[in-house]
């Protein structure tokens, strides 16, 4: 009866939808037979747990603030302007986030019809809002690592895959991706109006996405290693 089930509701699903699935199934698959000895390492489960509860409704929440201070309501509407990880989590995400160090929430609808700057000024400032709040988590955590000389306790532990997931996430939302948060900076910085572009993109965005993930993982490993030990050492 569950197998007829969910069967049932394999076949209702679109081709992009069973394709986005198959690619995210295969990404933890992949990260599985390659990650260390890490993934159940006790002060990981904290700092995976700490990213999806803290890290990702500050990411959030820093995009709904800054459309917000730009003049757009939306978020605050929507009830994206809080703190709150509830209305930010997205399940799939998390789950990536603990197999693999990096992938993301509920993004938060904004309109920029409504900001009070210049639309593509606006949209830089707001993409760029989340990532950045990323990183200033990861320097906070090296400081407290350096300033209290706690590296070799759990608790140094905890900081140190603290800083190593959210350098993960601010790389990873920068790829220029849709629907990842560099795609929205890249459209912006393109001239004339390509909301054809941004549509034909969107479409497959997320396969284009697996597909440099698995075939040039050194686009998100080796600028986040480089970020990682100039915070660490």
């Amino acid at each position: 009866m569950f197998l007829s089930s969910l069967s049932a509701r394999w076949r209702s699903l679109t081709t992009v939808q069973q394709l986005l699935i198959g690619a995210v199934v295969l990404l933890v698959l992949y990260w599985l037979f390659t990650a260390s000895g890490n993934l159940l390492h006790p002060a990981r489960l904290l700092a995976v747990a700490t990213i999806i509860f803290v890290a990702l409704p500050v990411h959030e929440y820093a995009h709904a603030a800054a459309a917000v201070a730009l003049g757009d309501p939306t978020p605050r509407r929507q009830g994206r302007l809080t703190l709150n990880p509830l209305p930010h989590i997205d399940p799939v995400g998390a789950a990536l986030i603990f197999f693999v160090g990096f992938g993301w929430a509920r993004p938060v609808l904004w309109n920029p019809a409504n900001i009070t700057t210049d639309r593509k000024v606006g949209s830089i400032i707001v993409s760029l809002a989340g990532p950045l709040s990323n990183l200033l988590l990861a320097i906070a955590a090296a400081v407290i690592l350096r300033s209290f000389g706690v590296s070799g306790n759990f608790f140094g532990q905890f900081l140190v895959f603290f800083v190593q997931i959210n350098v993960l996430l601010f790389v990873f939302n920068l790829i220029p991706i849709p629907p990842l948060d560099g795609s929205h900076v890249l459209f912006a910085l393109l001239p004339g109006d390509n909301f054809r572009l941004q549509q034909q993109l969107s479409q497959y965005g997320f396969l284009i996405l697996m597909a440099v993930i698995f075939l040039t993982p050194g686009i998100i490993r080796i600028p986040a290693g480089i970020i990682t030990r100039a915070l660490l050492l």
